[in-house]
């Protein structure tokens, strides 16, 4: 007999299960187990003195344990898990678990020393199968308007967009670097005329960040098109997408979201609202009294970005806001610039957090060499700049790290909201 997943399994019929032992009563003459798979629990009752057999494995389980049972499934209003229930005929013991060194109020650091175990809490797959579902649907938006997904190296042979925050490894007789960013590939894939490209995959920051939200490995997932006429058919395409996606989140698992994480999911409404950084910061003062001094005004606070999330819902009634119009020092060299030297970029807030920097890219040789030896970088990337000599579209993008989008979803550190997190003090499991 093949195995039925749990969600499957209905009345009337002889089924085959398998999972872990989540819960188990051993009475003396009655055994009630849970058993517990990717897809839900089901209740198993055996009568003892009809399986004496099976009352001898039974003894022998511990919570954890793996197992696959044979049997009928009947109804039995009384179960409160589905008003149904398997009586066993048949069972194997796959494993025997020891006693669980952690609990599920355990302090997170012992919980990501044993991330394996943690991973079985309903909440924890339910993170990982709302993660399965978002980055789809991105992929499944983006193939319905003809883009490609490609797959950017990430050992690279120079520092990606600058010479810091990077991890240096040993490359045979010569060094090289974890990437940053699929930025430079991406911008060369629009020189190489493939029009409209993704990609998600591994992203590496070498900075030691001990907040709730930074992490040294993520999971990015970035998209590059080309012909665009401004840095609005970025924002606007970026709005779509996660409009999308997040519909389809909702809709699937919206329910279980607000019932394990007390969040609801709420689908935005398009187009997000928009504001310049220094309309921003004026608002700011006026509605919240928020003052920041005039040299720092050409980038976003991090105070100010946590305002922005009572802002942007007081103001315009959307979780979401993008702000633009960032002084160019405080903005990579490959963004064009409009005739007063203002980038054509944004940041996007969503709850109070960054979860995108996009723009229009600078497509023109002779800028953005002169950009990149304003910022000192001419040397660094001087493989990136043959990108342009050729011929190159005009083009943008923006990357979302799927790991923080989760982590915002579900009220989570980006500890918890990564299958296995890595940071400057954790390398295991």
């Amino acid at each position: 007999m093949e195995r039925t997943y749990i969600a499957d399994i209905k009345p009337g019929t002889r089924a085959r299960i398998a999972g872990f032992v989540e819960n188990l009563r051993n009475k003396r003459t009655m055994a009630f187990l849970v058993i517990k798979d990717i897809t839900g629990k089901l209740q198993v009752t055996l009568v003892k003195e009809e399986h004496p057999e099976l009352a001898e494995l039974v003894d022998q389980l511990t919570i954890h344990s793996v197992v696959t049972i044979e049997g009928e499934v009947v109804a039995n209003e009384y179960v409160k898990m589905g008003g149904i229930e398997m009586l066993p005929d048949t069972i194997t013991i796959e494993s025997i678990a020891d006693a669980l060194p952690i609990k599920d109020d355990s302090e997170i650091d012992s919980k990501m020393d044993f991330r394996w175990i943690d991973l079985r809490r309903e909440q924890n797959q339910l993170m990982l199968k709302m993660q399965t579902l978002l980055t789809g649907s991105f992929r499944e938006f983006l193939l319905q308007r003809g883009f490609v997904e490609i797959h950017t190296p990430k050992l690279i042979g120079a520092a990606s967009e600058s010479g810091s925050e990077v991890f240096e490894v040993k490359y045979f007789d010569t060094k090289a670097y974890l990437a940053q960013s699929p930025q430079f590939y991406k911008q060369m894939a629009m020189a190489a005329g493939l029009d409209r490209i993704f990609e998600t995959g591994p992203v590496f920051r070498a900075e030691k960040s001990y907040t709730n939200k930074h992490a040294t490995e993520f999971t990015g997932f970035d998209l590059e098109f080309s012909y665009v006429t401004s840095c609005e058919d970025v924002m606007h395409m970026e709005e779509e997408l996660l409009a999308y996606a997040f519909e389809k989140v909702a809709a699937t698992y919206g329910a279980d979201i607000e019932r394990l994480f007390g969040k609801p999911v709420i689908v935005p409404t398009v187009p997000f609202p928009r504001i310049k950084l220094a309309d921003l910061y004026a608002d700011l003062e006026a509605m919240y009294g928020y003052k920041v001094d005039d040299s720092v005004k050409g980038d976003l606070t991090t105070e100010a970005e946590h305002l922005c999330a009572k802002y942007s819902m007081e103001k315009y009634g959307s979780e979401f806001l993008f702000v633009t119009d960032y002084d160019a020092k405080e903005r990579a060299f490959y963004h064009m610039r409009d005739e007063n030297g203002v980038p054509k970029g944004y940041d996007l807030i969503w709850r109070g957090c960054e979860i995108t920097t996009g723009a229009q890219r600078e497509h023109r040789y002779d800028v953005l060499k002169a950009q990149a030896a304003e910022k000192g970088l001419d040397k660094d990337v001087e493989f990136y700049l043959q990108f342009f000599r050729y011929g190159c579209p005009p083009h943008g993008g923006f990357g979302l790290g799927i790991d923080r989008l989760t982590m915002l979803f579900l009220g989570l550190s980006i500890k918890e909201a990564e299958f296995l997190f890595r940071g400057p003090n954790r390398l295991t499991p």
